[in-house]
């Protein structure tokens, strides 16, 4: 009898800007830009921004970690992108206790805290490269302080050649930390699983970055969700192929309750369903 190998899934996210349910351009986004909205908020002048936004909801954060409660999509990522996000995200753990990822500004000094916010998981990336030099230390700190089995590592990368370097500080910043084999391994040790940004695609709705994603594939040994963009289910059936369904998939601008009309949140929630039950 042959057996019937894992599919990759849909990952829901939820993504915040300034307390606001966003979608953007990953490359877009820069700290001037939370400088300049501060700025603007306190005089009655305006200034440009490089911020580039696909998508900005009018709905509660809330909202989609109760919407995506009702379809029983686990592994939803909230990611808070610079300040004044806490309250909203605060909301949407607080709507589904227990089963979402909070990422953005995470450190030892408030990781726990999240957790007892109501956060399943802990995701971190900036934090463990002081410098821009990563740092084994406070990995092991944050690992000690939630545990292994609440600690996702967010590889966000961005592409150099035929490579890929770790970049933080909302990619703004690239570190010492190359993607492979080698890395992801020593990293694989200390979390439980990778949300891995590809910050060159992310948003642009043009495209996944199908080297990397086949890559993980030979890469990764702990549950692993790409982001980075995905258009349509043509998407998904990619990154379950060239995976071997060893990669799950976040779709962003592209989804209709973003805004998008590459792919419907019906369609996604039914890909997992079948998914599920061949697996069963």
């Amino acid at each position: 009898m042959t057996e019937t190998r894992r599919r990759s899934l849909f990952r829901p996210c939820i993504d915040l800007h300034q307390g606001v349910v966003k979608q953007i351009v990953g490359a877009s986004l820069r700290d001037e830009d939370d400088a300049r909205q501060r700025a603007v908020e306190s005089s009655s002048s305006s200034a440009s921004s490089s911020l580039k936004t696909n998508f900005t909801s009018d709905l509660s954060s809330s909202h989609y970690a109760n919407l995506y409660r009702s379809h029983n999509l686990t592994g939803t990522h909230v990611i808070k992108l610079g300040p004044k996000n806490d309250e909203a995200a605060t909301s949407a753990l607080e709507a589904w206790p227990g089963a979402l990822q909070i990422g953005g500004g995470i450190t030892s000094d408030n990781a726990a805290d999240w957790i007892k916010r109501g956060a399943g998981k802990v995701i971190v990336t900036s934090y463990l490269f002081p410098s821009c030099q990563f740092s084994m230390d406070r990995l092991l700190d944050l690992e000690r302080l939630v545990g292994r089995d609440r600690l996702v590592v967010d590889v966000s990368c961005r592409r150099k050649g035929d490579k890929w370097i770790v970049a933080m500080n909302r990619w703004q910043d690239m570190t010492d930390m190359q993607v492979d084999k080698q890395s992801l391994d020593m990293l694989a040790e200390h979390c439980s699983e990778f949300l891995i940004h590809a910050a060159d695609v992310e948003g642009l709705c043009q495209g996944i970055d199908e080297d990397l994603v086949r890559k993980l594939s030979e890469w990764v040994t702990i549950p692993t969700t790409y982001a980075g963009g995905a258009r349509h289910i043509g998407d998904l059936e990619l990154v379950d192929r060239l995976s071997k369904g060893k990669v799950d998939l976040t779709f962003g601008s592209a989804l209709d309750i973003f805004g998008g009309s590459g792919v419907t949140l019906k369609e996604l929630v039914e890909w997992n369903n079948k998914g599920k039950d061949s697996q069963q």
